[in-house]
Order: C-alpha cells, then sequence, then structure tokens
C-alpha cells in the first residue's frame, strides 16, 4: 500500500504553519497537515466563569467547528441547528484540556483566553492539528500580551502537540489521512508536550482488541510525530 504524498509508516504528512495569518487576532495561525487545514485564533477577554470569581486566576478555553464545505459533503452549520453535536464538545473539550496543561493560569489575571479552531478543510486529523495550531496561536497571543507590558513573562511550561497513529491493514502509520482512518482497525490520538509528557490518549480499537504491545508500538511513533511538530512549533514562535 503505497501512502499519499509517497510518505513512509512513520512520516507526517507535509506540515505548514503560517504565523499571523489574521491581522485582527492577536494570536493566529494556518495550520496545514497534507490536505487538512485549521485556521488557530487566541484571543482574550477580562472575565473568567462564575467558579473562578475572585480567585485571581485566569482560565482557557477552546471552540471548534468544521466550516459547511470543508468535507466533500456539505456540513450543515451548528449554529443552524439551534445547538453543537457531540462530536464537536468532545473536541473542543480536547483542545482546551491540552492547552491549559501547559499555562500558568495564574499569570494573567481573571481573563478567559479564547482558543478558536475552524477547519476551511478536512481529510484526517483536524482535532490533532487543531490542538497543534493552538498552542501556536496561544504563543502567538502571550508573545503579542508580553510586548504590551500586559504580562511579564510568556506563562507557558512547554510545548504540547497531537498526533494520529492507527494500524491500517496490520501496519502501524503516523498521522492518519480520512481514507486512512476509514480503514483503521485501531485508530489513537496521541496528545504529548514537549518535554514527552501524556496529556492525553484517545484510543479505540475500531474491529478488534490489540495488545499491549501494538500500543507500546504506536506510542514510540507518537513521541517521534510530536518531536517533529514540537520542532516546528519552536521554529514558529521560538522559545
Amino acid at each position: 500500500m503505497t501512502r499519499p504524498y509517497g510518505r513512509k509508516e512513520t512520516e507526517l504528512r507535509p506540515v505548514a504553519m503560517t504565523e499571523g495569518y489574521l491581522m485582527t487576532a492577536r494570536g493566529s495561525v494556518l495550520i496545514e497537515m497534507g490536505m487538512t487545514k485549521v485556521l488557530c485564533t487566541a484571543s482574550i477577554e477580562d472575565r473568567v466563569p462564575p467558579f473562578l470569581a475572585g480567585s485571581g486566576k485566569g482560565w482557557l478555553t477552546a471552540e471548534y467547528s468544521m466550516l459547511p464545505m470543508s468535507t466533500p459533503t456539505r456540513n450543515t452549520r451548528e449554529a443552524t441547528r439551534g445547538k453543537q453535536g457531540g462530536r464537536t464538545l468532545e473536541i473542543q473539550r480536547l483542545i482546551g484540556r491540552s492547552l491549559r496543561a501547559v499555562t500558568d493560569l495564574d499569570a494573567f489575571g481573571e481573563r478567559t483566553i479564547y482558543i478558536d479552531c475552524d477547519v476551511i478543510q478536512a481529510d484526517g486529523g483536524t482535532r490533532t492539528a487543531s490542538v497543534t495550531g493552538g498552542l501556536v496561536a496561544l504563543a502567538e497571543l502571550f508573545k503579542s500580551m508580553k510586548k504590551e507590558g500586559e504580562i511579564s513573562r510568556i506563562p507557558l511550561h512547554d510545548y504540547v502537540s497531537a498526533v494520529s497513529v492507527g494500524v491500517v491493514n496490520g501496519r502501524i502509520l503516523l498521522d492518519l489521512d480520512y481514507e486512512e482512518d476509514s480503514r483503521a482497525e485501531v485508530d489513537a490520538n496521541f496528545v504529548i508536550t514537549g518535554k514527552g509528557k501524556i496529556v492525553e490518549i484517545q484510543g479505540t480499537a475500531e474491529k478488534i482488541p490489540f495488545r499491549k504491545e501494538t500500543f507500546d508500538k504506536m506510542f514510540d511513533l507518537a513521541k517521534k510525530g510530536v518531536s517533529e511538530l514540537t520542532k516546528m512549533q519552536h521554529e514558529a514562535v521560538g522559545e
């Protein structure tokens, strides 16, 4: 089986991160992983959820959406349907958890950071691309805040990124596209920090249960992919 772009089992799709993609956002990046394209922005407001009022702590949350024609068949906007679907809620919670894991929420007062991830084109891995791009947008926001004197340092403990690994036709593959994901016997998403610490793992046996030995190989491959993504984040935003 030949993979798109002629890549090996252990290779990521071509990745590009375009910082400052929107002039209206203090933090923004267009992340492209193969044919998947996600626009991530970071903004901040002077308020926090009620459970944090008076605590002196800030908050970070995320929103995720797919444009109607991000897939071959048009998706109805969730605003039109009047509610968000379960998949959307799951993904935006994942993005929020992942970025909070590396953010010092005490460093910017009682304010809320919003990470908005809008899928322009989907070909698998939109949630993982959102986490990876979300970190870049967040770092850009913090750089802007530091430049303006709103904070004295960049309140990030580490980088964080995410990648998928799956088993397709018995082969362990890194960074699945949609066609591979739709045929996967095992599918997993790994969220890992730049220092190699685990934030979250979502794994499913789509067809038959799998052994721990298979998982270990998948995890090792995910760490390789995350290491490469971390280098790209570093090139995009610096220390």
